[in-house]
């Protein structure tokens, strides 16, 4: 196991901390979380970010189908054009699905995109930035990083 339920916990802390941070000048705070892990990671800096701060936070699943070529991305929601985006995702591997929520949200007009991950394995072949991480892990590339929830209680693993 490479983090279990209290450390993912405590990385999600510091990450809402950092997005208050991130956000200071802002009236509300928009969260995207990427289905599945991304938005269970997102809505457990939503309830700690509701703990420090009176701002207004939304939160909003994005769905990347994996199965098909292109990718096809299921967003069906309205948010301004002038805000700041959180995408937050669990595991950033070849950082194609994250590279692909940024530039959809980059092409709808959104003009400041910040992207969240718990894990970074530093291993991108996709040209994203991660603006906050709460985890790096040096990895091979062949090897595989789950988030997986039981019991409402998320562990991290190597498979």
């Amino acid at each position: 196991m490479i983090l279990d339920n209290n450390k993912i916990l405590r990385i999600c802390n510091r990450l809402s901390c950092q997005i208050i941070e991130e956000s200071d000048q802002l009236n509300h705070i928009i969260l995207v979380g990427i289905k599945e892990k991304g938005f269970e990671i997102a809505e457990i800096i939503k309830k700690q970010i509701t703990l420090f701060s009176k701002k207004d936070i939304k939160l909003y699943p994005i769905k990347i189908q994996k199965d098909l070529d292109d990718k096809k991305i299921l967003f069906d929601y309205k948010i301004p054009k002038n805000c700041t985006v959180f995408i937050i995702d669990d595991v950033l591997n070849t950082g194609k699905t994250l590279f692909k929520s940024v530039n959809y949200f980059f092409n709808i007009g959104c003009e400041n995109i910040k992207t969240i991950v718990l894990i970074d394995r530093d291993h991108k072949k996709y040209p994203v930035n991660v603006d906050i991480k709460g985890f790096s892990l040096s990895t091979n590339f062949e090897d595989t990083v789950k988030v997986i929830s039981k019991d409402k209680k998320l562990k991290a693993v190597l498979v």
